[in-house]
């Protein structure tokens, strides 16, 4: 993964909303149940169809009862897989992703009582690969809600809050890989300014990233987060100074981005002509990406053909990309739903050709 050369004094590409929303303000939006956003607008994306159908006390009149193959790529608490299902046939199957354990011990609940729904204990980075591993080729839909869950923020144990006391863990599977800890105890100053400034867009990194080198050890979050607060010379009110480089930290320490890109890729081959792609993101590094890849891979233009004299003709695999916001009566509910976009498109019937051959 490359870094930027820090340049702190160039203004960050924009105001980092992102799903620690509930991190970024005051505690009382620390305590609401987790609600998944965007829930009907998705699931209603992923199923190609414009609204689901009004609710009645009749559950069958309540289903589109879809056959085909869905993938649920950040299963989370399962929320907008729940609604999927029910809106399912019985001969379909629902694929959920999710490199968190705890995430995976709900889904896997849900598989014991439901026999449409498999379980991957994964990123979704392996998508074409564990899909394969099913037999599965292709599928109707992909829905992703990007970023981290609120359950994951509540329990401070985790490492990602900045309000509640814990280990400075960040990991989004605590099976595997390095915690943010034994990366601070290893990195050099120069390297951690770069992280805080490119995944963060924190535009004093180098002054934390000095002042967090200084620290003794790694084994609280809120000692963590209060020699950010000092070393930071401005914030915005209302907002922790640590906000950027917590999310900046959590970020590289799980390649969020790299995944991300990952999955947007392999979602060309394995979407059928006529799938659904939805994907909701939290904060601009997240909905930039996936915003670009839509324009790109709906318009068949490529940065790397602007000045040739004659650009080749490039696939189309995507119609036109649509983007939708949360209502005002959610944002009202689910202060975490401000921040969140959802990015929906339909795979075209353009065979997909890989990037050799194009």
């Amino acid at each position: 993964m490359s870094l930027l050369n820090n340049k702190p004094e160039k203004k960050p590409l924009s105001n980092v909303n992102h799903s620690e929303t509930t991190d970024d303000t005051n505690a009382d939006e620390l305590s609401f149940v987790h609600d998944a956003v965007l829930l009907p607008e998705t699931v209603a994306a992923v199923l190609g169809v414009k609204s689901l159908p009004k609710q009645t006390g009749n559950d069958d009149q309540n289903s589109l009862k879809v056959s085909g193959i869905y993938v649920d790529a950040t299963f989370g608490r399962g929320g907008h897989s729940r609604l999927l299902l029910s809106q399912l046939a019985d001969d379909a199957q629902l694929i959920v992703f999710d490199k968190d354990p705890t995430a995976i011990s709900v889904a896997q609940e849900l598989a014991n009582t439901d026999s449409r729904v498999k379980v991957v204990h994964d990123s979704f980075a392996t998508l074409t690969d564990s899909l394969a591993a099913m037999g599965i080729t292709e599928v109707d839909g992909l829905m992703a809600d990007l970023g981290i869950s609120s359950p994951q923020i509540d329990d401070g144990s985790r490492g990602f809050s900045f309000m509640r006391d814990g280990a400075v863990d960040m990991r989004m599977d605590t099976s595997r890989g390095q915690s943010v800890a034994q990366w601070l105890e290893t990195v050099d100053d120069e390297t951690l300014a770069n992280v805080l400034y490119e995944f963060g867009e924190e535009r004093h990194s180098r002054r934390i990233a000095r002042a967090i080198k200084q620290m003794d050890s790694y084994e609280s979050t809120l000692e963590l987060a209060e020699v950010i607060k000092v070393a930071h010379p401005n914030w915005q009110r209302g907002k922790h100074p640590a906000t950027q480089s917590f999310q900046a930290m959590r970020i590289f320490i799980n390649n969020e981005l790299g995944d991300v890109d990952a999955f947007l890729e392999q979602s060309i081959p394995i979407l059928k002509s006529g799938g659904q792609l939805a994907v909701i993101s939290f904060h601009s590094l997240e909905d930039r990406r996936i915003k670009q890849f839509l324009q790109r891979h709906s318009k068949g233009q490529y940065p790397e053909d602007e000045n040739l004299p004659m650009p080749p003709n490039r696939p189309r695999y995507f119609s036109k990309p649509k983007r939708v916001g949360p209502s005002k009566a959610e944002t009202s509910q689910n202060p975490r739903s401000r921040s969140a976009w959802l990015r929906l498109a339909t795979r075209t019937d353009i065979d997909y050709l890989p990037v050799t051959e194009q």
